[in-house]
């Protein structure tokens, strides 16, 4: 269900705590899980879509599950100015190397990093988690859920949204559908509110109290024990690509099971 601006922005200024970059509510973005696109907002009016991926292993935020974190979160960093379309990260550093789209056997992020941080306590995890919208040479995998949980793009779709979207944009993922719009009409919320004309509260006083309510659980253990890692250090991208194998394969194996049965 989409909520109204007002109702985002009491959500964020209730749990200011996660949001370290200013927010921009002039700038929005929709991600649907059951519809696999992307849609951006300027003020309120609808600027594009896309067609995304989001995680194989279904929607939460817990430690080492691979999976795509839903709610509001905003774009807390950005990496790959001037990178060329279809170059490769690895840890967040460019390789040098640059694939095409669909390239045989391989699976890096590419091209650009738009890196999110949760705002609610049901996605605190997902900066550490390393949760970003990026880039990916699988782009005929796009359209259905692919990812390890991050939201993947083409990789000229990814490059033409990460610079329309500044550091601070809020992002909504969703389960639900996106809302019908027509391009450039502005969209109205609940009192006919349009999204880019209220400004949000001040951060609360953060004390030591609170902050400890709201500080990340300790990660599940993955089965590897190099991929239990606390949640004061991030998984690398690899860890989470490693986990989500290990993850794919227990399933194969539940699946094959179940067939002999």
């Amino acid at each position: 269900m989409l909520r109204p601006l007002p109702v985002i922005l009491s959500i964020i200024s209730a749990t200011s705590v996660f949001a370290i970059a200013p927010l921009d509510t002039s700038n929005q973005l929709i991600i649907s899980v059951r519809d696999q696109k992307l849609m951006l907002l300027r003020n309120g009016s609808k600027v594009a879509m896309y067609p995304v991926s989001t995680s194989m292993f279904g929607l939460g935020d817990a430690w080492g599950r691979m999976t795509t974190p839903l709610g509001y979160l905003a774009v807390e960093k950005k990496i790959g100015d001037n990178v060329p379309v279809g170059g490769v990260f690895h840890n967040r550093r460019l390789t040098g190397e640059v694939l095409q789209p669909n390239a045989p056997g391989r699976d890096p992020i590419t091209t650009r990093i738009i890196w999110l941080r949760g705002l609610e306590t049901q996605n605190a995890h997902a900066f550490q988690r390393c949760i970003y919208i990026h880039g990916t040479p699988e782009e005929k995998k796009i359209g259905r859920p692919a990812s390890y949980g991050c939201i993947r793009m083409k990789s000229k779709d990814v490059a033409e949204l990460y610079a329309q979207v500044p550091v601070g944009a809020v992002v909504q993922i969703t389960p639900d559908r996106l809302p019908k719009m027509e391009k450039g009409k502005p969209r109205e919320m609940s009192g006919g509110v349009v999204a880019a004309n209220v400004t949000p509260q001040p951060p609360p006083q953060i004390t030591a109290a609170t902050a400890a309510k709201v500080a990340p659980e300790p990660p599940h253990q993955i089965s590897a024990t190099t991929l239990a890692t606390p949640p004061s250090s991030s998984l690398s991208v690899d860890q989470m690509r490693m986990a989500g194998a290990l993850a794919g394969a227990r399933q194969k194996s539940k699946v094959a099971s179940n067939k002999r049965l």
